[in-house]
């Protein structure tokens, strides 16, 4: 069983940065593909970024591609998130999910994730 934690949500201005932080239970270098998922209220869950298990493939969702970048650190079980020129629509809970997958390639759809983190509210003002 793989627990994940997120920190590094807050409140921020239009413009400003954050970086996000998914600390894994245990050692997940290798074998776990990770990705960050976001909710704003009223709406359903969705995509953001994904990693692979290496760290050499990531992908984006249209909406955040340019502004936000996923990276990871095996050594210390920790995927991040760090996100530039927020704006008031990046306003949600975040969430990081893991799984199992030695495939090199990052996973976007929700379904291919069995872990998941308790989320951390990130709150853009205009």
């Amino acid at each position: 069983q793989v627990q994940l934690v997120e920190s590094g949500g807050g409140l921020v201005q239009d413009g400003g940065s954050l970086r996000l932080s998914c600390a894994a239970s245990e050692r997940t270098t290798s074998n776990y593909a990770v990705g960050w998922f976001r909710q704003a209220q009223g709406k359903s869950r969705e995509f953001v970024a994904a990693i692979d298990r290496s760290g050499g493939t990531t992908d984006y969702a249209d909406s955040v591609t340019g502004r936000f970048s996923i990276s990871r650190d095996n050594a210390k079980n920790t995927v991040y998130l760090q996100m530039n020129s927020l704006k008031p629509e990046d306003t949600a809970v975040y969430y990081c999910a893991a799984t199992y997958y030695i495939s090199t390639a990052p996973l976007r759809q929700r379904s291919e994730y069995v872990y998941w983190g308790q989320g951390t509210q990130v709150t853009v003002s205009r």
